[in-house]
């Protein structure tokens, strides 16, 4: 039942999505002008796509082919290098297999033995873009099978969806993440397509790009079992002056699992914040973040207050960095520790780069703050760093280097009362070529480690270390666009 109203709700944003779409559309007619010292849009160009891009002539685009990033330093989304001009409307499907062989499976706690999941999917990206409003979706969704008795066989699907609205002094964005996975979004699908939604390579739409620490995350291997999560939100941010605006926006997450033994929750994030554009490639910010966290069938909620002073330089096509930091209050609804306290005072901070390099991207991400713990604690701070560097090896291969690490603490450890953390990580390669112009092959291995310093936590699916290492095999192909008119 909870599954059928998830699916609703992903139904109804999509069909309000192309609806609001519509309205744009019928309400403003002419094109809007360019902003201030920008020439009007170039035709569209290639850009240079991640891993596994399926042109066989991809390059780096030269900046002067992309359109500046317009997303708000302040604001729930991250930077990226710019986006391509592309004004043609489309919509791309496609299909993709992917076998992974396993040894020591996360599902049995790091168990002897080697298995095999294959992964079938059908996939579809959907750019729609009206004089001034912009629909990107990307969806990927299919079946996966396994060897392995603790795995089974089951479905996956994935979907992540933004909706942008422009006029003089407004942006209004609506966005969307959905997830249902056989298990942790953290390194599902590491160095290949399947790890992000949609047909990949450069027809495929940019992603939602939800900032660090933001949504339902979960970087513990040890919640097993099939997951759904979801995020949604909206976010508004109006020019006050040619160099000034000011941000406003709310999300909401759930995190649900099929297995009993994890903690199923549910998030509210309400964020305001002030950008100044100092000079044309620098700017500053400041964010004031309040997050409410609810567990189901647990007493336990939290409350969280941060305060971050932002810097954000953008290079269009070549450079695309933010950085924040603050202080951070977290309330806690049942007393922590023998002091019985329901205050504590920390820190919180984010850090995110993406750099162009010769043939290829350069990328790191890294996030410290409380957040609402994976399912496995109630409540938790959490280090995480994930970072990717792709590069254009020959004329048809392509190289991807891949590394995820994240150390999520008991809320309580913070304070000293109680010692419980989990580190886990992801480490792995891959190599990518194309069959033809719509086809595309991938090898690759993804290590998986986890460690923890104690079996003690709220629920009940709590497992020891392991290593698992893993072999990909992949193939995609996708037709060619058809053109929306």
């Amino acid at each position: 039942m909870r599954k059928d109203l998830a699916l609703a709700r992903l139904l109804i944003l999509v069909a309000a999505s192309l609806c609001f779409g519509s309205i744009g559309r019928g309400q403003d007619q002419t094109p809007p002008p360019a902003p201030q010292g920008q020439d009007k849009p170039k035709p569209a160009a290639k850009s240079y796509g991640p891993i596994g891009s399926d042109d066989q002539d991809t390059t780096q685009a030269p900046a002067d082919t992309l359109q500046p990033d317009e997303r708000p330093l302040t604001g729930f989304q991250q930077p990226t290098l710019g986006t391509p001009m592309e004004r043609h409307s489309y919509w791309v499907p496609g299909v993709s297999y992917y076998n992974y062989i396993q040894s020591n499976s996360q599902a049995q706690g790091g168990g002897n033995g080697w298995s095999s999941t294959n992964y079938l999917a059908g996939n579809l990206s959907l750019l729609k873009n009206w004089s001034r409003s912009q629909l990107a979706l990307n969806y990927s969704g299919g079946g996966d099978f396994s060897t392995d008795s603790a795995v089974g066989n089951g479905w996956f699907q994935q979907l992540g969806a933004t909706q942008t609205f422009n006029w003089e002094r407004l942006q209004l964005t609506f966005l969307d993440e959905f997830a249902y996975l056989p298990q942790s979004q953290f390194g599902f699908g590491a160095g290949t397509n399947l790890a992000l939604p949609g047909i990949g390579g450069t027809l495929g739409p940019v992603s939602t790009g939800l900032g660090n620490g933001l949504g339902e995350g979960q970087s513990i291997f040890t919640a097993v079992g099939p997951r759904y999560s979801n995020t949604f939100g909206a976010q508004v941010n109006y020019a006050l002056t040619a160099r000034s605006s000011v941000t406003v926006g709310g999300l909401y997450s759930l995190l649900r699992f099929s297995d009993p033994g994890n903690i199923e929750s549910d998030s509210y994030v309400g964020n305001a914040g002030y950008n100044y554009q100092i000079t044309r490639k620098d700017t500053l910010g400041l964010i004031y973040r309040y997050s409410s966290d609810h567990y189901i069938g647990f007493g336990q909620a939290i409350g969280d207050q941060m305060i971050q002073a932002a810097y954000g330089r953008k290079i269009t096509g070549k450079l695309a960095l933010q950085l924040t930091a603050g202080p951070e209050i977290t309330h806690f609804r049942v007393p922590q520790g023998t002091n019985g306290k329901t205050q504590f005072v920390s820190g919180s901070g984010t850090a995110t780069v993406t750099v162009a390099i010769p043939r290829g991207n350069f990328s790191l991400n890294y996030s410290h703050g409380v957040t609402t713990g994976s399912g496995v604690f109630l409540g938790a701070t959490t280090d995480q760093i994930t970072g990717s560097v792709s590069r254009k090896l020959t004329r048809v291969w392509s190289g991807d280097a891949h590394l995820g690490y994240a150390r999520n603490r008991n809320a309580e450890t913070a304070q000293g009362v109680v010692n419980l953390n989990y580190d886990t990580l992801y480490a792995g390669a891959s190599l990518a070529r194309p069959l033809g112009r719509n086809a595309n092959f991938s090898l690759g291995y993804t290590a998986y480690v986890e460690t923890a310093n104690s079996t003690v936590c709220a629920g009940s699916n709590c497992g020891s270390d392991f290593t698992t290492h893993q072999i990909s095999l992949g193939l995609s192909w996708h037709t060619r666009p058809f053109v929306l008119r």
